[in-house]
């Protein structure tokens, strides 16, 4: 395995690889010839899937898609967000760094505070690398086991053992299932190729809530210890709504509040376009969508065992499947109000974005970005 780093620092990501590598769930029983074969036909339907949706959304060409395809395993996906992770949070590493200070006592505290956040860090790898079906990975720096686009972009990930796990698990149509998630990790791709500002619009949101960051390490503490309590209804006075949060959303202060909400509605965005899209495009390819769909959308809502659910909670996953149905709402709407011309235009530029109150209420998005102008 290649090193990620060669000093840890504040979180040894080596160490974290290694740990999430040990702690995977084993994927489903394949043999060579059938995983070749997963592998294969994953690769066929990116490449339909890529023409299929370039159609639909009239967004990008041939051309913008320069970004590669990796059909990775569980390990292989992890290793890519170690990367992404380890190159978004360098900034905010650094200056933690920098505030602790260079002595003695601190490197050693330094080194065994990287190995307890390596591992912890680790174990949540662990456990989304059994959950993720594919990913538009657009952070982590070009590598030859990361290759990234002529222009900077990202590659696309499918993670082959969970995509065969949980068509196993729907009693699918296998063919039909790779073709319909693939549909949706390409729209993502879509949307990076086809938009190029897009990047590095959220990794600026993205620093800007990081740079808001309290690095005092007793007031972060601090701030889990209350998190965890709320969590688990041990703060009596705390505020009604505030049990429902997650720990990514209670630390936090009020100016990272206002750049959480325009990345919530960015992501939200994202994921109710990718998932309007898989929809739109669906019953023209996939025979079975309906199906799939149902059996799909029933999956989401239940969830799994009861720690699965704790710790979607924790980690905010809830919020994740909401911005899919608030999305997907939104597109559907403006696209019925303004047709797909007239929906694009939310790619022009971050001010035609739309807010987290617009996602809500679509209607203000389109007066905003459609009014006309004054006589």
């Amino acid at each position: 395995m290649t090193s990620i780093g060669a000093n840890p620092g504040m979180v040894d990501w080596n160490l974290a690889v290694a740990t999430a590598t040990r702690l995977v769930r084993p994927g489903p029983e394949v043999s060579r010839d059938e995983a070749r074969a997963v592998v294969a036909e994953l690769r066929r339907h990116a490449k339909s899937a890529e023409e299929h949706v370039r159609g639909f959304t009239r967004m990008g060409t041939e051309e913008t898609h320069d970004t590669p395809l990796l059909v990775v395993d569980r390990p292989g996906w992890v290793r890519a967000n170690v990367a992404g992770f380890r190159e978004l949070l360098k900034p905010l590493l650094e200056k933690m760094q920098e505030r602790r200070g260079s002595g003695p006592g601190n490197a050693v505290l330094g080194a065994v505070g990287g190995k307890v956040t390596g591992v912890e860090l680790g174990m949540l790898l662990s456990f989304l690398s059994s959950r993720v079906l594919g990913q538009y990975e657009t952070f982590a720096p070009a590598t030859r086991e990361l290759p990234a686009g002529a222009n900077g972009g990202g590659r696309l990930l499918l993670v082959a053992p969970n995509i065969v796990h949980v068509e196993r698990e729907l009693d699918v149509q296998p063919h039909d299932f790779r073709l319909w998630v693939t549909l949706h990790e390409e729209t993502h791709r879509t949307q990076f190729t086809a938009v190029p500002w897009l990047r590095d619009h959220i990794e600026g949101e993205i620093q800007s809530f990081l740079a808001e960051t309290d690095v005092d390490p007793m007031t972060v503490l601090e701030r889990i210890r209350e998190a965890a309590q709320s969590l688990a209804g041990g703060r009596p006075d705390a505020e009604e709504d505030e049990g429902g949060r997650s720990l990514v959303e209670l630390v936090q202060t009020p100016a990272q509040r206002e750049v959480l909400g325009r990345i919530t509605a960015v992501m939200s965005l994202l994921e109710g376009h990718a998932d309007y899209v898989m929809d739109g495009v669906g019953p023209e390819v996939v025979p079975s969508v309906e199906e799939i769909r149902e059996k799909f959308q029933q999956r989401r809502a239940r969830g799994a065992s009861r720690l699965d659910m704790a710790l979607r909670k924790l980690l905010g996953l809830d919020a994740k499947l909401r911005q899919y149905r608030d999305g997907e709402r939104f597109v559907r709407a403006v696209v019925d109000e303004c047709g797909m011309d007239g929906f694009n235009r939310v790619w022009t530029s971050p001010n035609t974005l739309p807010t987290k109150s617009e996602i809500a209420k679509p209607a203000d998005w389109i007066a905003r970005v459609h009014r006309k102008p004054e006589a």
